[in-house]
């Protein structure tokens, strides 16, 4: 008997109380649930690597635990379906990116198409588990909400199994990017997204503000994390929300919110924050209606400050990095960037943690061992810039070639004693720019902050608020002033 039909012969009270608490879904994706999509996203190396199958695939078991008697579920048991309590989809991931979802876990046949979706059991507090279907290896697997904050997880020893050591928030959206080999060594990637079902606290609409108090970069951006998704289909309901969201600053600026999708909004000023800049962000969707018979509830609000106004922008025609504070260069930096076939990401970045030492390996971007480009270096000094894994570090073993050429594979590295120093000077939120690389733009949502990679007429495109002002039926709207940025994020690289 199949979980849908099992759930259909419960009496219809303990059918609803386990709907009211998300554990169920159908087949259709109408019950209260977490949200699985599968996407066509980029494998691990950024395309697929030279010479390599393009047929090539891994099967990915991707599941929620419901029953903490499932909780130490040994692998083998896990990939037979024999975990009590445990409900899961097979997902494939393949050398060119574009996953898929296979409908049904217990029959490997025919695979869903890159839109499809399922809905996961939704209690915030059991474990995400992705362990490999078949033969193959795990190498590396990443997961992050919309606020920017990692999940903290444990990659089993043989590379077969992730689970995450945190829990899940409810009524929160997760990226998670995994990266394997198949059989024969061949890189594979795939990216999903899920979102937690909201709090059932009354099931009011609330917002999560990001980042945590404290002081950060000229180029943070807000985030607002909703309890539940208003889709793009009712404008209205989009219009009274963001109207709510309230950013105020001292000094005053031009900003605007941005939907990024059903339940996140972005907040940015027109240009960079400017230095010493105080910032609040409150919540008014309390008692607001939104809908017909739905209703906002009460959120915390947010104060931050804005530090010096630091921007470090490297050329990678003339391989140098200039930094400037307040507008005045401090320092000029020899730098080496990503050398043919491994660009580095042209565009404006932000600055989303600092790592003293991290363990670099090729294979953590499709390099395969043994091959003349892999790699597996202690790096120090590390300032992140993008979830995928792209660092300015210390990169001593390349001096030499350092203001000369690009010889690196996509991070931009300096001297040991330039990336203490820059290290030490910038913050989260600072400004990281890279220009002439050659490589791809940095994307304004999916690998860290590049949102201000979108001009100004692009970005005010996606309020409500803008498009609800081009309607001569439309009330005027108050102008918004300000925010900030995304709290600290929690790091944790392959070990």
């Amino acid at each position: 008997m199949n979980w849908e039909s099992y759930v259909e012969q419960m009496p219809s009270t303990k059918r609803a109380r386990m709907r009211r608490q998300g554990r169920t879904w159908t087949a259709a994706g109408v019950a209260a649930g977490a949200l699985l999509v599968v996407s066509a996203a980029p494998p691990p190396d950024g395309g697929q690597s030279p010479g390599t199958d393009p047929t090539a695939s891994v099967e990915l078991l991707v599941g929620r635990v419901v029953d903490k008697g499932a909780q130490r579920c040994a692998v083998e048991a896990f990939r037979a379906q024999l975990c009590g309590g445990l409900e899961q989809r097979l997902v494939r991931a393949t050398a060119r990116g574009a996953g898929s979802v296979v409908r049904d876990a217990s029959s490997r046949g025919a695979a869903g198409t890159s839109a499809h979706t399922v809905l996961l059991p939704t209690d915030a507090a059991s474990p995400l588990v992705i362990t490999l279907a078949g033969p193959g290896l795990l190498t590396y697997v990443t997961v992050h909400d919309g606020h920017g904050r990692y999940v903290g997880g444990v990659l089993g020893a043989k590379g077969h199994r992730w689970a995450n050591t945190e829990p899940l928030r409810a009524g929160e959206s997760y990226t998670v990017r995994v990266g394997a080999q198949d059989a024969a060594g061949t890189p594979v990637g795939v990216t999903m997204a899920f979102r937690t079902a909201p709090p059932t606290q009354d099931g009011r609409l609330t917002a999560e503000f990001g980042p945590k108090p404290g002081t950060y970069g000229a180029g943070q951006i807000v985030t607002a994390s909703l309890s539940h998704p208003v889709p793009a289909s009712d404008p209205a309901a989009r219009a009274r929300v963001e109207r709510a969201l309230q950013v105020t600053s001292e000094p005053a600026v031009e900003g605007s919110w941005h939907w990024v999708d059903d339940s996140t909004l972005h907040y940015r000023p027109r240009t960079y924050w400017p230095a010493h800049a105080e910032v609040r962000v409150l919540s008014g969707l309390d008692g607001v209606e939104v809908g017909e018979g739905e209703y906002g509830g009460p959120s915390e609000s947010l104060r931050f400050t804005v530090g010096e106004r630091i921007e470090a922008v490297t050329d990678a025609a003339t391989h140098e990095m200039t930094v400037r504070r307040n507008g005045k260069v401090v320092r000029t930096i020899p730098v080496t960037t990503g050398k043919a076939g491994f660009l580095t990401r042209s565009g404006v970045k932000v600055v989303l943690g600092k790592e003293y030492k991290v363990r670099m390996r090729g294979d953590t971007v499709g390099i395969k061992r043994g091959t003349s480009e892999f790699y597996d270096l202690p790096v120090f000094y590390a300032t992140r810039v993008t979830w995928s894994g792209e660092y300015v570090h210390a990169a001593p073993w390349s001096v030499e070639a350092q203001g000369e050429e690009n010889v690196s594979h996509g991070c931009t590295g300096m001297s040991t004693a330039d990336a203490a120093w820059f290290f030490d000077m910038v913050r989260e939120g600072d400004v990281v720019e890279v220009l002439n690389s050659g490589g791809e733009r940095m994307a304004p949502f999916d690998n860290g902050f590049g949102d201000w990679n979108l001009d100004w007429a692009t970005w005010r495109a996606g309020s409500a608020l803008a498009r609800a002002a081009e309607s001569p039926l439309a009330p005027p709207a108050p102008s918004a002033v300000s925010a900030s940025a995304h709290g600290p994020s929690r790091l944790r690289p392959l070990t």
